[in-house]
């Protein structure tokens, strides 16, 4: 039986070609057949990283006897979420509605046209934990589609009108109001592990942009109760299994209440995320541990997710040799083989024992305090760390002799816009010009290869291939966020000018009349309906996201026009960022920034001149979220720069509230006085 998969680039996708199931991708070719032969569509969707992916592709679609089943009675697709975010939002909705719950992998059955009917997520081979096996439920679905058609259409018709009901931005227009922080907070507090950190109970995601939402409510009430929670949560993390103790980097999720246990797939846009929380605590806190969290994880970025022209791949599987963890677990023998006489402090430090954390392997983790492992061994702490250092570097060549997990090595412009923020923040912010080449070879990258000839984006691409897919609104929102950034760390003005470009693309292809943006452009292939997802995720909501990049855009331009789309926009979500902050905490920062009387400060000078750099370190020094930058000699594209004077041929700042300034100065103490 032929599979159609073989000239696909996703490496979700390929690791089904060799399956006996008669895959398509999604396309015309897999549509026109199912509508020609009047049969149900089996719609799978997953991706590369997903541990239940593999277990259901190793259990059914590997199975001779379950391809017979379904390339007898459907026309079966084959979709890497990754790719096509616009399908899985669409049918993960429709899975949601049918069963309260989705996941991956996802496993929808489709009328020829497209309309859901039944759905669901992992299917046993055969009937456990409550569900039955997939094999009853495609011969049940392939019966119902022979002898119960009206009621099928009937359901199909009622569950696409009720997704198509639920499109608007939520709510009536709020009004945007400091009482909406308190009511936020007080919410997140209800369900924050004060023991542990985090929120809610297990399985626990790294709730980043909440952190951010702590961090900024720190920053302009000077809530400790905010910063507590927000410390907590990254010590937490940082010092659990969640974090790769000798590369680098965090897993995707804890499956445990304490951080102990990831689910071990490591995910890019985690990664990016959770490198500028760190890096926004450490600016607030100076604690070298969240320093340290950056570093390590921006090394591992560079080292292992990254390709030669500067792109940034997806992620690396939770599995090798078939095994979740293998990869990344020890007995206490190997760390005994490996370090010698130096494995007592290293076990004692990173708890492992004979008979180990986990099915009877040694998850590490920062399990004792620094200060009593050093008494312990009679050391200084800095001869702890030293030692301890050179035992990790040890271990993690040992490790990297292993069989590595899969590694995705597509890469997304979303997720690059994601990295590429993390990048060069921390260029800027810790003074490492390598992280700002990395940064600048990835915008580079991403001009070059995901950037059609009439600017719009291109989703995704893989080494050897074109890159495909029309860009979602997230490729332009998360690009355009971390174009900024580069600009306010490079100020080389093509940075600034192609962010807003993507942002007038935004305007001009994604733009709702209704408020917001869709997830897809108005050219985009006609489907269900036009998805739109207001709710943060794993990632920032897109929405979310370009009304950050329009109100930035409206302090550098002066167009008004930016700042009342976001205004709107965000206002419409009041209740829901009451109602349910972890949800929308994106949106509650960028409402934080409104609310937050934001300054623009225009820095006239040299960039790379000293005393230019030293206003701009003036600036750096603190955490300050509501401030936009521009630096430059002359206004150029970026108005914010346009007729301000050098004071005494000197560099000179001017901070400005909406382009109204305080007193333009040389000295950088006085700027920092300006700017508290």
């Amino acid at each position: 039986m032929p599979n159609h998969l073989i000239h696909e680039t996703s490496p979700y996708l390929l690791q089904h070609v060799d399956n006996p199931v008669e895959w398509y991708p999604w396309g015309e070719e897999a549509l026109q057949r199912a509508r020609q032969e009047d049969k149900p569509i089996l719609l799978s969707i997953g991706y590369a990283a997903c541990h239940w992916c593999h277990v259901m592709a190793h259990e059914s679609f590997a199975d001779a006897a379950t391809a017979e089943i379904m390339n007898r009675h459907f026309i079966n697709i084959k979709v890497d979420r990754e790719e096509r975010p616009d399908l899985d939002a669409i049918y993960m909705n429709a899975v949601v509605a049918m069963t309260g719950q989705g996941g991956w992998p996802m496993t929808v059955a489709l009328t020829p046209d497209g309309r859901p009917f039944f759905g669901g997520t992992y299917f046993p081979p055969t009937p456990r934990y409550g569900r039955p096996s997939f094999r009853q439920v495609l011969q049940s679905i392939a019966q119902a589609w022979q002898t119960q058609r009206p009621q099928i259409e009937a359901s199909a018709s009622d569950i696409s009108g009720h997704l198509g009901r639920g499109l608007a931005l939520a709510g009536e227009v709020g009004v945007l109001d400091r009482p909406l922080f308190r009511r936020a907070l007080d919410v997140i507090f209800r369900s924050f592990d004060s023991e542990q950190g985090g929120f809610g109970r297990a399985p626990k995601f790294p709730p980043s942009m909440t952190l951010e939402f702590l961090l900024w409510m720190h920053h302009l009430y000077d809530d400790s109760l905010a910063l507590q929670m927000a410390e907590l949560t990254l010590q937490k993390m940082a010092y659990g299994g969640m974090y790769d103790q000798l590369g680098g980097g965090f897993a995707r999720y804890a499956t445990d209440d304490n951080w102990l246990v990831p689910h071990f797939e490591k995910m890019l846009y985690d990664n990016a995320l959770l490198a500028r929380v760190y890096l926004h605590a450490w600016q607030v806190t100076g604690k070298p541990l969240y320093r340290r969290i950056v570093e390590e994880t921006l090394d591992f970025v560079v080292r292992e997710l990254r390709h030669a022209d500067g792109g940034f791949y997806s992620s690396y599987d939770a599995d090798s040799e078939g095994e979740e963890g293998k990869f990344y677990v020890w007995s206490a023998a190997e760390i005994r083989e490996a370090l010698g006489d130096e494995a007592d402090l290293f076990m004692r430090y990173y708890g492992v024992s004979e008979w180990g954390n986990w099915e009877g392997h040694n998850i590490l983790t920062a399990a004792e305090d620094a200060e009593s492992v050093a008494t312990a061994f009679q050391l200084d702490l800095t001869q702890l760390a030293a030692r301890l250092e050179a035992a990790r570097h040890k271990l993690y060549q040992v490790r990297a002799q292993r069989v590595w997990p899969g590694l995705d090595d597509k890469v997304l412009t979303a997720w690059n816009g994601l990295m590429l923020a993390a990048f060069a923040e921390a260029g800027r912010l810790l003074h490492r010009a390598d992280y700002t080449a990395v940064a600048v070879q990835n915008a580079v990258f991403l001009r070059q290869t995901m950037r059609r000839e009439n600017g719009r984006l291109l989703r995704t691409w893989k080494a050897g291939h074109s890159a495909k897919y029309n860009g979602y609104l997230e490729d332009y929102a998360y690009l355009a966020d971390g174009l900024l950034a580069l600009y306010q760390t490079t100020f080389d003005e093509a940075w600034f000018t192609w962010a807003q470009e993507l942002a007038q693309m935004m305007l001009a292809h994604f733009a709702d009349e209704a408020g917001g943006f869709f997830d897809t452009s108005d050219d985009h292939e006609a489907l269900l309906h036009r998805p739109k997802d207001v709710q943060d995720n794993a990632t920032p909501s897109a929405n979310a996201m370009a009304m950050h990049v329009l109100l930035r855009l409206s302090l550098y331009t002066g167009d008004g026009r930016y700042w009342d789309l976001a205004q709107q926009a965000t206002a419409s979500m009041h209740e829901a960022m009451s109602r349910y902050p972890t949800g929308f905490a994106h949106w509650l920062c960028a409402a934080a920034f409104m609310l937050s009387e934001p300054q623009e400060t225009a820095v006239i000078g040299n960039p790379d001149a000293p005393d230019t750099q030293a206003l701009l370190d003036a600036i750096w020094s603190a955490f300050r979220p509501n401030l936009v930058v521009a630096a430059g000699m002359n206004a150029g594209t970026v108005p914010l720069l346009a007729q301000r004077p050098q004071l005494n041929g000197q560099a000179t700042a001017y901070v400005c509230r909406h382009f109204v300034c305080q007193r333009p100065v040389t000295d950088p103490e006085a700027l920092s006085m300006q700017l508290a």
